[in-house]
């Protein structure tokens, strides 16, 4: 184990020392996404209307840690333990540096926190041009490695510390933490949320359904207004739904704004804009139910948001399977305990829970009088997939989420009406997953 830390450790200085001098060469302007929730959402959706005008790279999955982040700057992907590929990485690196080729006009590059300082080696030489700050919360991922909440926001506010009097910080001004950081930069400040007083300011939000081939309405979308500067626009999100994606689409309007792309087009450049598998994806389940995958990932903003997302829909009987939140350090507990009242106000039917750290949510629900006979607890996805496919009945409409290391992406498997497409459909079906 010591070997491989330090094999990382020379892999991390040498592809940060090539992706330092590929932006010295290159000079590609950088937009920069960080937050507790809704990064990857948001990056995906600048890049698909920024893409409609120019030559644009965006970090790949989650690529926003000291070693995805000077991937990305390569264009290349993580080797995991296969040394000839970290090998083949770097000496795209040096083909980088030695010739001259086409490279992006803009990189989109997810910056995430994990222990202190993070943000501070990301930003100091990968200097954005516009930065996005998505949500912030009190109790968040990661947590555990700082000794409070508000050191692990700072962190993360960091990504605005280089910011020029010509660059752009993008913020989300419903959230109070997030607009409090208008005043941490010297940057122009463009806002976008649902509350008046923003730059971008989106109302009308409605989930659209469709009929399938059985006669039965199922989600196909969400639909909302855009107001900016005395414009008006529609915008339509097919395939996926959740307030949170008229945010990711709210800042991807805004940072066209700013390169100066007009309302329509990016309204008709999101079209194409479609969630990655395992965030909020919706895919048909057995005994013709639906699944809502939010597999990827899990934390206490994100699920919050999938459950009041989950509230919004009617008429159906709902069932959430919640895989643990982890590292959360000593907020582990309340933050669990506190999702409880997210359930009940999303009328929650049925509640699986997977792993040690999401019991307290049930522990919670049971003190909230949810009723017992309706509680599923388990250890392990593989343990509850079977219980989970035997509950299920037609109409039902199924979240299920948590943290990747409880792999609840099994789960899904389990109850998809198509497992056959799980490559496509489903996060983390690479073999070096698949073999954990």
């Amino acid at each position: 184990m010591k070997y491989r830390q330090i094999g990382k450790q020379i892999i991390v200085y040498i592809i940060t020392l090539e992706a330092r001098l590929v932006l010295r060469k290159y000079k590609p302007k950088i937009i920069a996404v960080t937050g507790s929730a809704g990064k990857t959402s948001t990056k995906d959706a600048i890049a698909v209307v920024l893409g409609s005008g120019f030559n644009v790279r965006k970090s790949e999955k989650s690529y926003n840690s000291e070693l995805g982040v000077p991937l990305t700057v390569l264009g290349c992907s993580s080797g995991w333990l296969n040394p000839i590929v970290w090998f083949k990485n770097i000496l795209v690196g040096a083909k980088l540096i030695l010739f001259r080729t086409k490279y992006p006009e803009w990189l989109i590059l997810e910056m995430g926190v994990e222990r202190p300082e993070d943000m501070s080696k990301l930003v100091s030489w990968a200097k954005p041009h516009i930065s996005v700050v998505t949500t912030l919360s009190e109790v968040q991922s990661h947590v555990e490695f700082f000794s409070s909440p508000e050191l692990l926001i700072k962190e993360k506010a960091k990504i605005l510390k280089n910011l020029e009097i010509m660059d752009f910080a993008v913020l989300n001004k419903d959230n109070s933490l997030v607009y409090d950081l208008k005043d941490k930069t010297k940057a122009k400040i463009i806002t976008y949320g649902f509350e008046e007083g923003a730059d971008l300011v989106a109302s009308n939000y409605r989930i659209v359904f469709r009929l399938n081939g059985k006669g039965e309405s199922v989600p196909e979308g969400v639909t909302f207004k855009v107001d900016c500067e005395g414009s008006s626009v529609p915008i339509r999100l097919f395939n996926i739904f959740g307030r949170q994606y008229a945010y990711s689409a709210l800042a991807a309007i805004a940072v066209g704004k700013i390169v100066g792309f007009n309302l329509v087009d990016m309204s008709e450049a999101l079209y194409l804009y479609e969630s990655p598998p395992g965030r909020f994806k919706i895919l048909e389940g057995v005994k013709n139910s639906f699944i809502i995958d939010d597999t990827y990932n899990s934390s206490p903003s994100a699920l919050r948001m999938a459950l009041e997302t989950l509230g919004d829909i009617e008429k159906r009987r709902k069932v959430v399977v919640l895989g643990d939140m982890m590292e959360l350090g000593k907020y582990t507990i309340e933050a669990h305990k506190a999702m409880a009242e997210y359930v009940i106000n999303a009328g929650v039917s049925i509640v699986f829970t997977v792993g040690p750290r999401s019991k307290f949510i049930t522990e919670s629900l049971r003190e909230r009088g949810f009723e017992e006979n309706n509680i599923f607890e388990f250890s392990t996805s593989d343990e509850a997939k079977k219980k989970v496919e035997d509950i299920i009945r037609e109409g039902d409409v199924v979240l299920v989420k948590g943290s990747q290391f409880m792999r609840m992406e099994k789960i899904v498997e389990e109850i998809m009406a198509e497992p056959e497409k799980k490559e496509k459909l489903l996060v983390r079906q690479e073999k070096e997953w698949l073999e954990k």
